[in-house]
């Protein structure tokens, strides 16, 4: 027999590219509500990815814990599910939150004010991706509401990837609420210890932000998005966090700290850049403002140019 013919080099890009989208290809995704458990899973393609948790105890609504395709949680346990030898400190740090630690003089960041579940509006699976709208209220010791929260999540994954969209419209009720600035908020994912970056044995994690800042260094900067890559178990994970150019004040600022906490807070400028001064965000009685976050969680190699695109999709796709 002769020799099959080999692929001319543009048919071989071509067969590259069509096994590339067959691998990408997006994974069925489920939303299924447990009232009576007060939270909601997701899962994709069949696999665990996070549930949304609003149990009393918790004092806000969180996604806990985040996981990798391949089922790694990337998220400290404690304190819900404490696991052996991970640090227990700032108890309120739990999963993937959206919370400021001053509205109106009312910490919602700490342990201090609530963040109510009041009803969840729509869940919905899909072949491609899965739905959840969920309405909240951020209320003081009065029990009366200072914030509405309308908050739509989408969730996504492929091989290698999993992710989510975060989209929170808060609305000022009676009252004028003031955002006084504070390093303590706002958009923030408490990961697992293996991802801290303190230098300590077993810690592996690195930060790396859109403008080039790495380590510790990106404490306090601007940047439109911020990778954290490092290795949980023997799995190399980058989660990457995009900032949407329609949030208030973008590029954000970053409330990453190496010891675990991974947050963006576009709204505590003095305490970030005291030559800037104060921001004083506030809202009217009535007005609202919408924040806008991507989350990817990506197994293995994530590099700054796959960053980049993938925040001109972000900027695209959501409006």
């Amino acid at each position: 027999m002769s020799p099959r013919p080999r692929p001319t080099l543009a048919l071989a890009a071509l067969l590259a590219a069509l096994a590339a989208r067959a691998a990408a290809e997006p994974a069925p995704v489920t939303v299924a509500p447990a009232a009576a458990a007060h939270r909601v899973a997701v899962t994709v393609g069949g696999r665990p990815f996070t549930d949304y948790r609003y149990e009393p105890d918790l004092k806000k609504p969180a996604l806990f814990p985040l996981r990798t395709e391949k089922g790694t949680i990337v998220t400290r346990g404690a304190p819900v599910d404490p696991q052996p030898g991970e640090p227990t400190d700032h108890p309120h740090h739990v999963g993937s939150w959206l919370t400021y630690g001053d509205v109106n003089g009312l910490d919602f960041w700490g342990k201090k004010a609530s963040i109510r579940h009041r009803k969840t509006v729509r869940a919905e699976g899909g072949k491609e991706k899965g739905e959840l709208e969920i309405e909240a209220d951020w209320v003081g010791a009065d029990d009366k509401p200072v914030l509405a929260e309308s908050t739509r999540f989408v969730f996504r994954g492929a091989p290698g990837l999993r992710a989510f969209d975060r989209a929170t419209t808060l609305t000022a009720a009676a009252q004028r609420v003031l955002f006084k600035d504070t390093k303590e908020g706002m958009f923030g994912i408490r990961v697992a210890k293996s991802l801290q970056g303190d230098g300590k044995p077993g810690e592996t994690g690195l930060y790396r932000s859109s403008e080039g800042i790495t380590g510790k260094d990106v404490w306090s900067t601007r940047a439109k998005w911020m990778l954290l890559s490092g290795k949980v178990g023997d799995e190399s994970v980058t989660i990457a966090v995009f900032d949407h150019p329609k949030n208030v004040n973008h590029p954000t600022y970053w409330h990453a700290r190496t010891y675990g906490l991974f947050a963006a807070n576009p709204l505590g400028q003095k305490d970030f850049d005291k030559a800037k001064g104060e921001l004083g965000f506030a809202l009217e009685p009535g007005k609202s403002t919408t924040f806008r976050y991507r989350v990817l969680i990506v197994t293995g190699d994530y590099k700054p140019e796959q960053a980049d695109a993938e925040f001109k999709r972000f900027a695209a796709e959501v409006p």
